[in-house]
């Protein structure tokens, strides 16, 4: 099944973004490359007192639409309490139709539920031209049902990488797609 926003994309925003950043080759108009979504379980796992990450793999696996990956520990860090091979994150990366489906599910049905929302602020960017926002509470994903312990809620990040290395062109790709960003604020 072709994604919505994807034929949007080729139909409408490629041409007009090389168009409106001057890009002369088409293959160098930025594009969505991956989705990556993580949940770092260490301390909610000392929240819960249990090793089971069962329940945040399935939250994951239901939010992407694909089966979440348990990542461990590489390394023994004594500061931290962490030995080498202990569970400290969830994380499922989406790539080509299942990334632009979740894309146009998390602009037009998961940011306008989150309580209080006025736009995705500051420079979200990293150097490299990707995008990472942050969920402090994962129920506002709608496949996921409020657990009934509320020590079960966690947080979680998503990170839209893209195929440009320019912060300003992948701003200007997530901007075409319809993605929240913050307005700046007008000074007199």
């Amino acid at each position: 099944m072709k994604s919505e926003l994807y034929e949007k994309y080729i139909k409408e925003i490629r041409g007009k973004l090389q168009k409106d950043l001057g890009i002369k080759n088409p293959m160098q108009v930025p594009k969505i490359e991956k989705i990556i979504i993580n949940a770092g379980i260490g301390s909610y796992l000392q929240k819960l007192g249990s090793k089971d990450a069962s329940y945040v793999i399935d939250s994951l696996s239901q939010i992407a639409g694909q089966k979440a990956v348990l990542n461990k520990a590489k390394l023994s860090i004594s500061n931290f309490k962490l030995r080498e091979g202990m569970p400290v994150g969830v994380s499922v990366t989406l790539r080509k139709d299942k990334a632009y489906n979740f894309l146009y599910k998390l602009i037009n049905l998961v940011y306008p539920r989150v309580r209080d929302f006025r736009g995705v602020s500051g420079n979200p960017f990293d150097k490299d031209g990707n995008c990472s926002v942050g969920f402090k509470d994962h129920t506002v994903f709608m496949e996921v049902e409020k657990p009934e312990n509320s020590n079960k809620i966690f947080g979680l990040q998503v990170t839209i990488v893209t195929s440009t290395k320019n912060k300003d062109h992948a701003k200007a790709l997530l901007t075409e797609f319809g993605f929240p960003f913050r307005k700046p604020l007008k000074t007199n």
